[in-house]
């Protein structure tokens, strides 16, 4: 695939809760077709993996890629690959994510719509759940497409709960940077403060868009039996099962490879001809 011709802008905009979203666009040569924002997951950001190359494909498909870092995800404007700032990853939750996501969609519609383009969103992980979440709220959205989701934030939460609440933090490990992230209880209250907004069993009716589930067979971070409940429960949705393919479609971080991984460039493949189909 050559990518020659595309075009890659950094951006930065001021959200809702005083810290900076980051976020690249990566623009096809012609026209887009239309706009595909991508939402990180858990101890991820926009530039994890393979993810560049993602927004490589995409574009060179016809299709603009805006991939975010959460304002809270922990990495920084100046040290944007790394957890730098693990005060701020202590304080993020569901509720800032969802508003951080917003604040790049009104960016994306005041700055690269015109009357031919269409706005689709796409996640990975908690992403995709964060994505599925925007989806059921926000009308601009006309495709959805998630890739390893979760689907359910309140299971996933840590089993001791109350000593969560006494403690007041869990240390999260990233077995990759080798750091213990803290994350403080406002992260629970914030999602049964806002359970009406975040609880992605009840939302996932509102959806009526048309919705790709990818997932692979083996992925060892959220069961298939997750993908099997989005496409139960939500009207819009089809589900496609890459086989073999971990939660990460084989692809990791530092990734230095000049091709996807098989299955990442399957589920690419696959994400972008749903994207431009019946347009």
């Amino acid at each position: 695939m050559e990518y020659s011709n595309l075009d890659k802008f950094e951006y930065s905009i001021e959200g809702q809760h005083q810290k900076p979203i980051t976020f690249d666009v990566t623009q096809p040569a012609e026209t887009a077709l239309g706009v595909v924002v991508f939402c990180h997951g858990f101890k991820g950001f926009k530039d994890w993996g393979h993810f560049n190359l993602v927004a490589a494909e995409f574009a060179a498909q016809g299709l603009a890629f805006v991939k975010l870092n959460f304002s809270h995800n922990g990495t920084t404007a100046d040290a944007p690959l790394d957890f730098a700032d693990l005060e701020a990853f202590a304080n993020n939750n569901f509720s800032k994510e969802m508003d951080d996501l917003g604040a790049v969609l009104d960016w994306v519609e005041s700055n690269l719509f015109d009357d031919t383009e269409q706005l689709y969103l796409m996640g990975h992980s908690r992403g995709g759940g964060i994505a599925i979440l925007k989806a059921a709220e926000d009308e601009r959205v006309k495709k959805l497409v998630t890739w390893s989701a979760v689907s359910d934030f309140e299971s996933r939460f840590p089993v001791d709960l109350e000593r969560f609440k006494r403690e007041g933090v869990v240390y999260i490990p990233n077995a990759r940077t080798n750091q213990d992230m803290p994350l403080y209880y406002q992260f629970v209250e914030d999602y049964y403060a806002n359970e009406e907004r975040l609880h992605i069993p009840n939302r996932l009716a509102q959806i009526s868009i048309p919705y790709l589930i990818i997932h692979g067979t083996e992925d060892e971070a959220v069961s298939t039996d997750s993908a099997a409940f989005l496409c139960e429960n939500c009207e819009g949705a089809v589900v496609t099962y890459i086989e073999g393919a971990g939660h990460t479609f084989d692809a990791k971080h530092p990734f230095e490879d000049e091709e996807l991984p098989g299955a990442a460039q399957e589920a690419t493949t696959l994400s972008i001809d749903f994207f431009k189909r019946d347009r």
